[in-house]
């Protein structure tokens, strides 16, 4: 009998025995063959799907931006507009200078005027060429680009045809008068200047002739340049303060392009010389500045 439970124990461990390695085996293997594909796939799968709907959001959202700028722009502008409509009237000789010197460089990085004699106007420009504003001026008596007296001469020496308003790129900066008035002083020599309007005698009417419609009352001065007091105060003397500037003061007598040295479309021509029939204010004044006149 112990003998045959002997037998009996034996045969079923023999039995146990192969069973064992089945329990052993490693299911890992199968599992990580398994799911290493799967995670390899899932990420090309979900890159495609990323940057496409990345792509399509920026072009999306910068449509509406830009219209959005630039419609703001345009509602900015109206503030300079009476500037800018004072340039699109201007004459087109004005045109064709202003836009040479900013093309050629001429004003060399300074501010600038333009006076239009026969329009009896002045134009005021920043370094860069931008209008900064514009008025009527009242100008010489006499019609003319030369000076036909000397610079000494008294005004009561002066008769009527020889009060000229000479034409030429002057040199100029801000300076005090005998009595201690501000004025933009063009040509010291021949106390040549751009300053407010003066009262003058009764009979000139100066302010009068500023403010009509016409420019054939426009000449009424020795040979100075008067301006309106408030386009002097707001507009010339901001854009002169701490720095000199060009005065191109355009001829009556003929075309600027001669006087100037530029093309008849308003390029420079190589290597003209500028004239100006009168010299240019000294670098450094001594004695009385110009006056009114």
């Amino acid at each position: 009998m112990v003998l045959g439970l002997l037998l009996a124990f034996t045969a079923t461990a023999v039995r146990a025995q192969p069973k064992a390695p089945e329990a052993t085996l490693p299911a890992n293997p199968a599992a990580t063959q398994q799911s290493t594909p799967i995670d390899l796939a899932l990420h090309p799968a979900a890159a495609p799907q990323s940057t496409p709907i990345d792509l399509a959001l920026h072009p999306a959202a910068a449509p509406q931006s830009t219209p959005i700028d630039l419609a703001l722009h345009p509602a900015a502008a109206p503030q300079s507009g009476p500037i800018d409509l004072a340039l699109e009237s201007a004459s087109a000789e004005v045109k064709r200078v202003a836009r040479w010197v900013v093309d050629s460089g001429d004003n060399v990085g300074l501010p600038f005027l333009l006076i239009d004699k026969i329009n009896a106007q002045v134009f005021v420009f920043g370094p860069a060429g931008q209008l900064q504003g514009a008025a009527p001026a009242l100008l010489g008596m006499g019609r003319g680009d030369r000076m036909l007296v000397s610079n000494d001469t008294k005004m009561s020496a002066m008769p009527p045809q020889v009060r000229i308003t000479p034409a030429g790129r002057f040199v100029s900066r801000l300076a005090k008068d005998s009595k201690g008035k501000e004025l933009l002083v063009l040509d010291y020599e021949a106390s040549l200047s751009l300053h407010p309007v003066v009262k003058g005698t009764p009979a000139e009417r100066r302010a009068e002739r500023l403010s009509s419609a016409t420019a054939q009352d426009n000449r009424i001065s020795f040979g100075c340049i008067n301006v309106p007091v408030p386009f002097y105060a707001a507009v010339v003397s901001p854009a002169f303060t701490g720095t000199k500037g060009i005065v191109y003061v355009l001829p009556e007598t003929g075309p600027a392009s001669a006087l100037f040295g530029l093309k008849p479309d308003g390029a420079a021509v190589a290597g003209a010389q500028l004239s100006s029939p009168a010299p240019n204010a000294p670098a450094a004044q001594t004695g009385p500045t110009p006056g009114s006149r």
